[in-house]
């Protein structure tokens, strides 16, 4: 109990610190202000029962026309307190969660986290993106709901535990056809009736918020599978370095969710100015329709209503705990997730334990390098290795010696191992073999990682007639996002390769990125790419010797520890 105490403490001071997170401490305060509030009109109310039901048991009209006139006040203040509450409590949540879903997503981005996390056997995380949209999603919801509701019916079982104390000297009764009745719980009854006609009223006045309750689930499903994507996909991103553009991505998703949130919040605003005061007077409705049999004086019990509404109250307020039940559990379930969540994202974004010593310099090399699993098994020995600026280089191996491992070792990925890592200071492009494009636009796909308003126009066209693919250019959005999901490994490749034409950077490394085009069309688009970028490194990673480069050095990662020396000045042949 003590350790679920401290994880929902240490989250909420998260939902506090993030950004707008102390403003919602004064929703808070106004919240649970506003039910404290309402624990005195309830207070009231029980007061006004005896005042209401002594005043026909006196046969005053005067008294009881007054009284009825009391209490819809009291009900107008009220239905005022509890609808200003209930807005102001989604108001809270939507900047909680804004605070919280923040925090986790700086977490699980910040220095790759989101990588290393895969590769950590112990780590047992099981849905990420899962604790990020939906456990942030739980426990605001519960914690600004049971924490209020816990601190305002301490409050209140006091007060009407009081009331109900001084009140039983006596218990309710009455006469009806000469028969004593005693009725200790007479509210009970009323239950049923008032859930059926509630229902019926809610479905009734509830349609106009189906729309909008269908975008929310929308949205926030399409907030999931944005973080999803970016889960399956966190080599490509990961070697690219867009942490920049998915958070672009992961904002605008949940921006959309927190505008369709702000228009579900009115329209329950809306709706409630009509249910709340049906629920307030439904059960007193009965009784103002017996008012001429009490004013008749065949039936007085002025003092024992007052008995049973603080009864009433005294029940429902000690009932929170079982009513509650399953939010609590789901609070403590949420603070749990969230918080092995969070905790692990810190720790794999430390990389401060790892062997491997990265450094920037204006060369890529390996110096002594070995590499092992996360498991700690050593792989096949990495052969020292230089590249220099400007220089054009083929890596072949056969497969299973490491290839792939030695890419995320350059990439600066790779933890597990030891040796010294240089990393050109300029910035690298790493294309794998497996081309990724963002959600969005086709601008942003050739953008990525950078922002699509970074480049023109006429930069994006001929980026795409570099590799045969202008036409994409022709077309909108919405097809676009069509065509995507229908493009072949060889168009994603040429993609791939477009958005190199269009950042030009100083430093490329294709992993694969052209084993999905037929050779000559390899050749072609390779040629193309040395062409416009006649100064870049070229590291090229494949099984069969690169076409159109030019002069290149080879290195083959052979059995073992051997390695062929670097062939500077010739190209090698197939």
């Amino acid at each position: 109990m003590s350790n679920v105490l401290s994880q929902i403490a240490l989250l909420a001071r998260l939902c506090i610190a993030g950004p707008g997170g102390k403003a919602g401490l004064i929703y808070f305060v106004l919240v649970l202000g506003l039910g404290l509030a309402g624990v005195q009109v309830s207070v009231r109310l029980i007061a006004w029962t005896a005042d209401f039901y002594n005043a026909l048991q006196k046969l005053d009209v005067d008294a009881t026309l007054r009284q009825i006139a009391i209490f819809f006040g009291l009900i107008a203040i009220s239905v005022t307190l509890f609808l200003s509450g209930s807005y102001l409590r989604k108001m809270l949540q939507i900047r909680w969660r804004r605070s919280l879903t923040e925090t986790a997503l700086d977490r699980w981005l910040a220095n790759k986290s989101y990588w290393h996390l895969r590769d950590r056997a112990d780590n047992g995380l099981d849905n990420p993106d899962q604790r990020i949209a939906e456990d942030c999603r739980i426990f605001v919801d519960k914690l600004t709901g049971e924490a209020i509701e816990l601190i305002t019916n301490i409050v209140a079982l006091v007060s009407f535990v009081t009331i109900l104390w001084s009140l039983s000297t006596f218990p309710l009764a009455f006469t009806v056809g000469g028969v004593a009745i005693e009725i200790p719980r007479y509210m009970v009854w009323a239950a049923p009736l008032y859930v059926a006609i509630s229902s019926g009223v809610t479905h009734w006045l509830g349609k106009p918020l189906k729309s909008l309750a269908f975008e929310q689930q929308r949205r926030e499903a399409d907030f999931r599978f944005a973080l999803t994507r970016l889960r399956e996909h966190v080599e490509a991103v990961a070697l690219a370095s867009g942490e920049e553009a998915e958070r672009r991505l992961l904002t605008q998703r949940f921006g959309e969710i927190i505008r369709n949130w702000r228009g579900l919040a009115n329209r329950e605003l809306i709706l409630g100015c009509f249910t709340r005061p049906y629920f307030q007077t439904v059960l007193r409705i009965p009784l103002f329709l017996a008012l001429p049999a009490f004013l008749a004086g065949r039936v007085t019990f002025g003092g024992l209503m007052q008995i049973g509404s603080a009864f009433q109250n005294v029940v429902t307020t000690l009932s929170w705990f079982i009513f509650s039940y399953r939010d609590l559990a789901e609070l403590a379930a949420s603070a749990s997730r969230l918080s092995h969540f969070l905790n692990a994202a810190s720790q794999a974004a430390d990389g401060s334990q790892s062997a491997l010593v990265l450094s920037r310099s204006d060369r890529m090399a390996l110096s002594d390098v070995k590499l092992a699993t996360p498991e700690g098994r050593p792989l096949a020995p990495v052969p020292d290795l230089t590249f220099e600026a400007g220089g054009t280089y083929w890596i072949a191996a056969p497969s299973g010696h490491g290839k792939s491992v030695l890419i995320k070792a350059l990439a600066g990925l790779w933890r597990h191992g030891s040796g010294r890592l240089e990393r050109p200071a300029l910035g690298t492009a790493f294309l794998p073999q497996l081309a990724y494009l963002p959600l969005g636009d086709l601008r942003s796909a050739l953008a990525y990682p950078a922002a699509p308003e970074a480049y023109q126009a006429e930069d994006y066209r001929q980026a795409l007639e570099a590799v045969g693919m202008a036409d994409l250019w022709e077309i909108d959005e919405a097809t676009w996002n069509d065509a995507r999901r229908g493009l072949s490994g060889g168009e994603r490749q040429r993609l791939a390769l477009a958005r190199l034409h269009l950042q030009r950077p100083g430093w490329i490394v294709l992993d694969e990125a052209t084993s999905a085009l037929d050779p000559q069309a390899e050749q072609q688009l390779l040629s193309r790419l040395r062409q416009a970028l006649p100064s870049a490194a070229l590291v090229l990673i494949a099984h069969r010797p690169p076409l159109g480069i030019g002069e290149y050095r080879a290195i083959h990662l052979a059995e073992r520890d051997k390695a062929t020396p670097l062939l500077p000045g010739a190209a090698l042949t197939a």
